[in-house]
C-alpha cells in the first residue's frame, strides 16, 4: 500500500480529527521500510507533504468529499455544496438499531447456529431466550425458517437480508470468529449494565410463549442498556 493510500484510509476511518503526529506514528514503519536513513523530522515532513497532496486531490470540483483541517487534525467531510443532497439521503436512512445485551447474545447464537429453535438457543445461553425473539423479529434481523422435524415441531429461526445489511456482510460466511465476536461484545459493554426488561427476562418465563403464537409488539424500551449499530454514511 502506498503512503498516500494508507493515510487516506486512516483519515477516513477516524471518528475524530486525526493529528499529524498520530498519522506519523501510524505510518512511520512504512516510510522507514522504504528509506531507513530518515530521521523523525524527515519522516514527519514526508507525512505532511503527502497529506497536502491528499488535500489537493480531494479539492477537485468533481469530488463530493474533502479532506480538511479541523480542531488541530485532519478529517473527511462532505463539501458544503453537497450538503442538501447528503441531508436528503440521511433522512431516508433507517435509524440505528438498538439492542440489549440479551438480544445481541441471542442474535449471535442464531447467526452462528442457524437454523435453530428457541429451546436450542436457551440451552446454549443457559437462560430462557423466548423474550428476546420478539425483539429480533420486530427489528427484522431474524425470520422463521420452517419447523424442526422433532416432537412438537418447534419453529426454526435464521438471520435475514436486513441482518447482513446492518452488519455490512456479504453473507454469513463473513461473520467473524466467535472469539472475535465475544471480544466485540465485551468491549461494547464495559460500562455497568442495566438489567434486562421483563420482556427480555433472563429467568424462565412463568408461561412459555407458544410456538404457534404470532410474535408482535415493541418489547424493548428506550431506557434499556443498548448497543447501537450505526450505518456508515460519510456525512460526517
Amino acid at each position: 500500500m502506498s503512503l498516500k493510500a494508507q493515510i487516506e484510509a486512516v483519515v477516513y476511518a477516524a471518528e475524530t480529527p486525526v493529528t499529524l503526529e498520530q498519522i506519523t506514528q501510524l505510518t512511520k514503519a512504512t516510510i522507514l521500510a522504504e528509506d531507513s536513513s530518515l530521521d523523525d523530522a524527515a519522516v514527519k515532513s514526508r507525512v505532511r507533504a503527502t497529506l497536502e497532496e491528499l488535500v489537493s486531490d480531494y479539492s477537485s470540483a468533481d469530488r463530493g468529499i474533502e479532506v480538511r483541517q479541523v480542531a488541530g487534525g485532519y478529517r473527511m467531510s462532505t463539501k458544503p455544496e453537497q450538503h442538501d443532497a447528503v441531508r436528503a439521503f440521511a433522512k431516508s436512512l433507517k435509524p440505528p438499531i438498538r439492542l440489549s445485551l440479551p438480544a445481541l447474545e441471542t442474535l449471535a447464537v442464531i447467526a452462528y447456529k442457524q437454523p435453530v429453535t428457541v429451546p436450542e438457543i436457551s440451552e446454549i445461553r443457559g437462560v430462557d431466550s423466548s423474550g428476546v425473539i420478539a425483539t429480533l423479529l420486530d427489528r427484522k434481523l431474524i425470520t422463521t425458517a420452517g419447523r424442526k422435524a422433532v416432537i412438537g415441531r418447534p419453529i426454526l429461526y435464521k438471520t435475514t437480508k436486513e441482518f447482513l445489511m446492518r452488519f455490512g456482510l456479504k453473507d454469513v460466511g463473513e461473520l467473524p470468529s466467535m472469539e472475535e465476536f465475544e471480544k466485540l461484545v465485551a468491549e461494547s459493554f464495559q460500562a455497568d449494565l442495566i438489567p434486562a426488561t421483563q420482556e427480555e427476562s433472563e429467568e424462565p418465563a412463568p408461561k412459555a410463549i407458544s410456538e404457534d403464537a404470532e410474535v408482535t409488539g415493541e418489547v424493548e424500551p428506550a431506557e434499556a442498556h443498548v448497543v447501537e449499530m450505526p450505518i456508515r454514511t460519510g456525512t460526517e
